[in-house]
């Protein structure tokens, strides 16, 4: 085939490339007028053929609709509602363990006269730690479980727990599951928790250096003597 041949055939097909090349480059000129960075765009090397200028446009486009799907995101608080502390969505893949699950939704740290709050205790080092639950409640419970959650991040292990209400009340364990290094006190059949503030507390070592507790949580559930329940819970975090 001969040189003359061959270019016209090429510019040919330039031009019947060229509608849709234009309504690419049309969507370019959108995007970048709605505020978008423009994408990079690798230009070829000057008397390079029409079909490579083809291919550059091309690329610039994909590269413009990319970014766009990378940019679409919901924004939002961390916080819901008055006494309500929502969980955020992991900030990458490898921190999914110490995430809450996402069915878990929004932990109330206040319901009626029952309060809970969770903390990291300030006597905790660079290999062991104790996380503090406190409860208070305003009236009496005739039931009531706490459920203190430690993510098992690198080298959780329990070391023990205690509680500030008596040992004969409670039956408690230690478990792990779903990620979790499990706290589990739950009171007697029989028994009461008076009014006031108690403490439950789960103790741990970890992996050297300051661990995050961000993926940590604890859940309450308690019956009134009256009969009415109450169910709180907390997030830990560096808020905390």
């Amino acid at each position: 085939m001969k040189d003359e041949e061959l270019s016209v055939r090429l510019r040919e097909a330039a031009e019947a490339h060229r509608p849709e090349r234009e309504r690419m480059l049309a969507r370019v000129e959108r995007g970048m007028a709605g505020g978008r960075p423009p994408a990079r765009v690798v230009r070829p090397p000057r008397g390079a053929a029409p079909w490579l200028r083809i291919a550059g446009a091309t690329a610039a486009v994909c590269g413009v609709l990319a970014f766009g799907a990378l940019a679409v995101t919901s924004a939002g608080g961390d916080d819901g509602p008055h006494g309500e502390r929502v969980a955020a969505p992991p900030a990458s893949s490898s921190a999914a363990a110490a995430t809450p699950p996402a069915g878990l939704g929004a932990l109330r740290t206040e319901d009626g006269p029952l309060w809970t709050d969770g903390a990291v205790d300030p006597h905790s080092n660079a290999y062991w730690a104790q996380s503090d639950v406190t409860l208070r409640t305003a009236r009496p419970l005739s039931a009531l479980t706490v459920e203190l959650r430690i993510a098992l991040t690198g080298g959780v292990n329990s070391t023990g727990s205690w509680r500030s209400l008596p040992e004969k009340d409670f039956t408690v364990s230690a478990t792990e599951d779903g990620g979790y290094l499990v706290y589990r006190w739950a009171l007697k059949p029989g028994r009461t928790v008076p009014a006031g503030t108690h403490t439950f507390a789960g103790q741990y070592n970890h992996a050297e250096g300051e661990r995050d507790a961000a993926g940590d949580y604890l859940t309450a559930h308690a019956v009134r003597v009256s009969g009415e329940r109450a169910s709180v819970g907390d997030y830990f975090g560096p808020d905390h």
